[in-house]
């Protein structure tokens, strides 16, 4: 990945390249909106709009046919990137991912021959692994709101290999430093739950949309995590351990109620004050 910063960091026109590239090439295709961000992090939106362009032209036949979920992910990696770059801040930057999400559902719930096909694909799952008690309306009601969740968390993933890339490169050890740091404030976390508690009750806001809210703060758990690995100085099996448990519902859970409590707690800096 250094390698390919470090390629792109070379001009505009190895980075059009780049972008072009990837966004052709199968499996490797989500690294074109990786491209952009990196140059929009480092370069600003000025810069990056031709790149922009470059890596929206391979997506344009899926586009063409029907499917915007890639020129979707390509053009919010590259409004992240630039929330990030002005403000700085991981906390704004992940509640303004949920914009992502939201966008994917309600493209699918436009698509209804899209969301069958889904649907038929994870009927099939569920048939071939016996899982049962679970009803085909309740399924399709919230499927666009996992798909939405889900490519709203590779966004949010693709954006901090971005950001991880520029760190490399002209900041080291600066992407580290900066989500050990993640934390998501008092205010915003409070609205988060009150927004999820109105979700639950189906008060405004659809009951799927708790998958958005929750996330920032399941990255915000995640960076606690890390955090407290780095102050306490401790090896990176305790990492490998947390990410292997971290499939557990039981353990995603304790992860975003340790960052509501941290929110307000702030362990960090109670660590740090300690150290």
């Amino acid at each position: 990945m250094r390698g390919l910063a470090e390629y792109v960091m070379k001009g505009r026109k190895q980075a059009i390249i780049a972008a072009s590239v990837l966004g052709i090439l199968p499996l490797v295709n989500l690294l074109a909106p990786v491209v952009t961000g990196l140059v929009v992090l480092r370069k600003g939106h000025r810069e990056a709009l031709a790149v922009l362009a470059f890596a929206i032209l391979p997506i344009a036949a899926w586009a063409m046919i029907g499917d915007l979920i890639p020129l979707i992910m390509t053009i919010g990696i590259f409004a992240l990137a630039l929330v990030l770059r002005e403000t700085e801040s991981w906390e704004f930057t992940l509640l303004l991912a949920i914009a992502v999400g939201v966008c994917v559902e309600v493209y699918l719930r436009l698509q209804p021959e899209l969301l069958d096909l889904l649907l038929q694909r994870v009927q099939e799952y569920l048939q071939a692994n016996a899982v049962q008690g679970l009803e085909l309306n309740d399924i399709r009601t919230i499927l666009p709101s996992v798909f939405g969740a889900v490519y709203m968390f590779v966004s949010v993933l693709l954006l901090m290999l971005a950001r991880w890339m520029q760190a490399a490169l002209f900041n080291p050890g600066g992407f580290q430093k900066e989500f050990h740091l993640l934390r998501m404030e008092q205010k915003v976390t409070l609205g988060l739950v009150l927004l999820m508690l109105m979700a639950d009750f189906g008060v405004l806001i659809p009951s799927g949309w708790t998958l958005y809210l929750v996330i920032p703060l399941l990255v915000s758990g995640v960076a606690l995590v890390h955090g407290t690995v780095g102050l306490r100085k401790l090896q990176s099996i305790w990492l490998v351990v947390f990410y292997a448990l971290l499939m557990l519902p039981l353990i995603l859970q304790l992860v975003v109620m340790a960052a509501i409590v941290d929110s307000w707690y702030d362990f960090r800096k109670r660590m740090q004050a300690t150290v």
